[in-house]
């Protein structure tokens, strides 16, 4: 890279460092700051290789500097960029749509209806980061729904029940109400026996190849038209157990000449053998659709307002045949599309999930490589964070990205003025120090200098990341130490004042003295890392989370006598 090109790229790279760092109030990041930078330039694609080195000196010396310095800095730069950014915060705009037809309903009332067949992952906090923001916004209610009446195939967790509340919790919600769809099987019954009595169903013994030919073909089951009473002796007989799966079901009588065969006769009840799980629903085996009971369940509940995925538009059509007999209005419908997350290799499925864990691959629910939100949690990243980017992706029918990024810069601000700051270095390699003092008192906080500061011995040499280390003869700053020289295996103290840096000439690189540190075993989601953390780090309390300098927010899990434990959180 020529003089002149690696002076453009550190122009536009300070702007775009700056951007970041003023509009999360935070230092900025060089992976963030990648993706503008290069879109804005696309001249500098050919160069790819060497840009993110140049970035890396760039963002080093905007992260020095206070936050007022950069807000000045940006100032000179790109004032007009300054101003959106002030403009932004001072909006109070809404990334959801307003809820349709509200003004009809005395309260907005809208409910989440997990299946508990484990805890939640990302995808997941998006019902309930979206239905609490609402509830919020109206003043309204949230009720949650356990819809667990599939013992076979969607088989329910005895632990994902509560799993799943705290999970809520942690999002920084309390649901108004919580209900177990298994504890109400007699409600279904008996408003099964009322559609019968309306015309609205009937007992059916087809096998179900056969009846799929005949929806299929728009022709009525023979069935179709048995007694009333008749319908009801054979639905008590489901009740009571006495046919086997598949050779009974219960039908709601719909339009066999529908243009849509998925809405003809849809089965309400169907038997099962499996036991529930739950001791409580053990002795059931005559259990409901999920349509049926759903349906059903909004209506008394009182839910004013449905969101489900775009892939679910028959319920709502199936449903309303229910709804229709019985004379009750449905509730408004929003549909969406689905939340695609990027950042992690592993599936974002309960199912897959489980099986890992099972297999040993994973360490639990809460390993940093799995895309949970008790992953999320233990590594330090706050509810209020997921809520807020999940809520920005909005209610659209198209399917949508949840870029993590998202994640960590909303928790970046929440975190961020109460991180104190320490060094960690991983595979450091030893240096003697000379000419310098015998100790470095870099502040607790850069923005906070009332809270005092480390103590980080030098007497006995101090360690860098291989990355950081200076070829013989030339110059690094310790932060918070000295500017030094390497000479050999000796780091030098020289007389270089801050401007070397602010210049662009020497890099600032952190550091760990080479005796008295803490081991310490960071875990992320790309994997396990060791390294060792300065003295003072001992000091900090598990579950605080914490900076290590120029590699990211961490979450302390853990103090033993062998070391530290750490969950990486995000840049």
């Amino acid at each position: 890279m020529d003089d002149d090109l690696r002076e453009r790229v550190e122009r536009a790279a300070e702007k775009h460092a700056l951007l970041n760092a003023v509009k999360y109030d935070s230092d900025a990041d060089v992976g963030a700051i990648m993706g503008p930078l290069m879109g804005e330039n696309p001249e500098f694609r050919p160069h790819g290789d060497e840009i993110p080195g140049v970035v890396g000196g760039v963002v080093a010396r905007v992260n020095d500097l206070s936050a007022a310095e950069r807000r000045e800095r940006l100032e000179e730069l790109a004032p007009e960029e300054l101003a959106e950014i002030d403009a932004h915060d001072d909006e109070d705009d809404h990334d959801l749509p307003d809820l349709p037809n509200v003004d009809g309903y005395d309260e907005v009332r809208m409910r989440a209806a997990p299946n508990p067949n484990g805890p939640w992952h990302i995808g997941h906090a998006r019902m309930p980061a979206v239905i609490g923001t609402y509830k919020q916004r109206y003043d309204g209610s949230f009720v949650v729904r356990f819809d667990d009446t599939d013992p076979e195939t969607k088989r329910p967790d005895l632990d994902a029940y509560d799993a799943i509340l705290e999970d809520i919790d942690y999002l920084g919600f309390e649901p108004d109400e919580v209900l177990l769809a298994s504890d109400r099987l007699e409600i279904y019954y008996d408003h099964a026996r009322e559609l019968i009595d309306a015309g609205g169903a009937y007992t059916c013994s087809c096998a179900a190849g056969d009846f799929s030919e005949l929806k299929n073909d728009a022709r009525p089951c023979p069935h179709r038209n048995k007694a009333t009473g008749t319908v009801h002796e054979e639905f008590e007989a489901m009740v009571d157990g006495e046919y086997d799966p598949g050779e009974m079901v219960l039908r709601v009588r719909t339009d066999i000449e529908h243009k849509n065969p998925a809405l003809r006769d849809w089965v309400a009840f169907r038997l099962i053998d499996t036991p529930h799980p739950r001791p409580e629903a053990k002795e059931y085996r005559c259990w409901p659709m999920l349509d049926f009971q759903s349906g059903v369940d909004d209506h008394l509940t009182g839910v004013t307002h449905i969101i489900r995925g775009i892939d679910l538009q028959d319920s709502a059509k199936r449903q309303q045949f229910v709804y229709d007999y019985f004379g009750w209005e449905y509730p408004e419908v929003i549909h969406w599309g689905h939340v695609q997350v990027d950042a992690y290799d592993v599936a974002i499925s309960t199912s897959t999930l489980k099986a890992k864990i099972e297999a040993g691959e994973l360490d639990g629910w809460d390993d940093p490589r799995a895309p949970t939100l008790a992953s999320l949690r233990r590594r330090g990243i706050r509810g209020e964070a997921v809520v807020e980017a999940l809520a920005a992706l909005g209610t659209s029918t198209s399917n949508v990205d949840l870029a993590m990024s998202s994640v960590y810069a909303a928790n970046r601000d929440l975190v961020d003025d109460d991180a104190e700051r320490y060094f960690l270095v991983r595979d450091g390699e030893r240096f003697a120090v000379e000419g310098g003092p015998d100790a470095a008192h870099p502040p607790l906080h850069p923005d906070f200098e009332e809270r005092g500061s480390r103590t980080i011995p030098v007497d006995g040499g101090v360690v860098l990341e291989p990355e950081d280390v200076p070829a013989d003869g030339e110059r690094v700053w310790l932060k918070g130490y000295a500017p030094v020289r390497r000479a050999g295996d000796r780091l030098v103290v020289t007389d270089d004042d801050i401007e070397v840096v602010r210049s662009g000439d020497v890099d600032v690189v952190h550091w760990a003295p080479d005796e008295g540190t803490v081991p310490v075993l960071m875990r992320t989601p790309d994997g396990d890392v060791r390294g060792v953390a300065e003295p003072d780090f001992a000091e900090t309390a598990v579950d605080e989370v914490i900076q290590f300098e120029r590699i990211g927010f961490v979450r302390v899990d853990d103090h033993g006598d062998e070391g530290s434990v750490v969950y990486w959180a995000h840049p």
